[in-house]
């Protein structure tokens, strides 16, 4: 298992799926609770790169409206009728 620096705002969905895109493939991030992280790999220095550069969500992104009407089945156009628009 690899150590590295822990990124400030870890997310470990997110960093997995940044790791995959650079053809690293890993399954468990170990969160040391000590400032570093860790995983298997065998490219290192790779991986640090893609773990350097991290920054991860910590706060879902807000919906559109169009996303929030679609949630409860509706869309834009509905709304317009709706409001006589």
């Amino acid at each position: 298992m690899k150590t590295f620096a822990k990124p400030e705002n870890l997310n470990g969905a997110e960093l997995k799926d940044e790791l995959k895109a650079s053809g690293i493939i890993v399954t468990e991030i170990h969160d040391f609770s000590n400032g570093f992280i860790g995983f298997d790999t065998d490219d290192e220095s790779e991986a640090a790169k893609v773990v350097a550069k991290h920054n991860g969500t910590t706060i879902a992104p807000e919906l559109t409206v169009e996303e929030k009407l679609n949630s409860v089945g509706l869309n834009l156009e509905d709304l317009k009728t709706a409001l006589g628009i």
